[in-house]
């Protein structure tokens, strides 16, 4: 029991440490915009087909489940103002946080695993290269600019798919179905999603480096730091969300 305390103490030590190491080389030269376009393509725009389907398949089922619980109070119209919204503040950047810590988080951390144990990144240390800048920083930046692209664009598309099940599918009126979304829903919603999104972003880019800078005892190692980066930053995404949900409610 002691030596668990010690080792998690340790680990939060560490991750303190790499974290303000992390914020500093963020205002530190060279800058390296090369580095920053590959990882805005590499998590962004690779990853736009995956970010509109998930959110296109949400935005239809959720519709069609509304559609139904609400048809017998003869409230169907009121479904585009419900999933607009909620899309808006809560499902668009969750679906989208998660699906990227799937397909780029345990990227990262597997990338920069590999790199620790085949000892690339010593070599880095050798040359006086900081590879906390080098490694880290592209990746944390990309992350806090692309999740909120993702995330505002899996708004519409989930939007999107909900009009197509409630007019095409469900017969709901499509003027008024319109009519109240867009009078219900506000510019706030939108950008309390997308800040959402970014610290999002950001956890989920230090969790996940982090795991892989100190990945060791070669292969299986890089797949434990994968599989460890994957689940604790959903768990911190999930955290924070609440967090911020009762922050912008209070």
């Amino acid at each position: 029991m002691q030596v668990a305390i010690i080792t998690t103490l340790e680990q939060f030590g560490a991750f303190f440490l790499f974290w303000m190491s992390s914020l500093r080389s963020v205002f530190r030269r060279p800058f390296r915009g090369r580095h920053l376009l590959e990882q805005l393509e590499r998590i962004g725009v690779e990853s736009v087909p995956i970010i509109g389907l998930s959110s296109l398949a949400i935005g239809m089922i959720f519709s069609l489940q509304m559609v139904q619980l609400l048809q017998p109070f003869r409230a169907e119209v009121a479904v585009g103002t419900a999933v607009a919204v909620t899309l808006a503040r809560e499902l668009a950047p969750i679906i989208t946080a998660l699906m990227l810590i799937g397909k780029n988080g345990s990227a990262m951390a597997a990338e920069i695993g590999t790199m620790r144990v085949t000892e690339q990144i010593d070599a880095m240390e050798t040359m006086s290269v900081d590879p906390i800048q080098f490694l880290t920083t592209p990746r944390v930046m990309a992350c806090i600019v692309m999740f909120p692209m993702l995330t505002l664009m899996a708004n519409v598309v989930g939007v999107f798919g909900a009009w197509v099940i409630a007019v095409g599918v469900m017969d709901v009126e499509s003027a008024t179905y319109l009519e109240q979304m867009f009078r219900v829903l506000s510019a706030g919603d939108i950008l309390q999603g997308m800040v959402k999104a970014a610290v999002m972003g950001y956890l989920t880019a230090i969790i996940c480096t982090f795991y892989g800078y100190y990945a060791e005892n070669g292969a299986q190692g890089v797949g434990e730091a994968s599989t460890r980066a994957v689940v604790t930053s959903s768990v911190a995404i999930l955290i924070a969300d609440y967090v911020m949900a009762m922050a912008f409610w209070g």
